[in-house]
């Protein structure tokens, strides 16, 4: 494992948390959208990541796995999910998009929830930089080595 292969991994990284500090920032700012384009309430999105892989053969799995120098190859979004559960029902007969009862669906978003996921991914995008920086702290004491 070289150092371009640690910025490259914490690069995926930064990248991962981007796109999941993006889509917690659309959670918080459709948490009271009753009406999205299909006419339901906006629905939770949250983000899976998995291992970035070389390959898919496994052939080539099984060579990394024996590979001494194996050091993983980052991460990578590998969806974005809807949260299934259950909207939140207000009651509000004077809302338009109330029913017959006066009850509207509104989206499954919790924002204190949001907020710790916010902290979470903003503290994992720090941890990449971090790791960014002593990288290149790293580097730049290797090459003064010739001075």
């Amino acid at each position: 494992m070289g150092i371009f292969s640690a910025l490259d991994i914490s690069a995926s990284g930064l990248t991962a948390q981007r796109v999941r500090m993006d889509t917690i920032s659309q959670n918080i700012a459709n948490a009271n959208t009753t009406r999205t384009a299909d006419g339901t309430p906006y629905r939770r999105r949250e983000v899976v990541f998995e291992e970035r892989s070389d390959s898919n053969s496994f052939s080539q799995a099984l060579e990394n796995a024996s590979s001494k120098l194996n050091g993983g190859n980052g991460v990578r979004v590998s969806s974005i999910v809807e949260d299934p559960t259950d909207f939140k029902k207000v009651y509000d007969p004077g809302h338009p998009d109330a029913d017959a009862e006066g009850y509207v669906n509104m989206p499954n978003v919790d924002i204190v929830t949001e907020m710790v996921n916010m902290i979470s991914a903003t503290r994992s995008y720090e941890a990449n930089v971090t790791s960014v920086n002593a990288t290149k702290s790293m580097a730049l004491k290797a090459l003064e080595i010739g001075k």
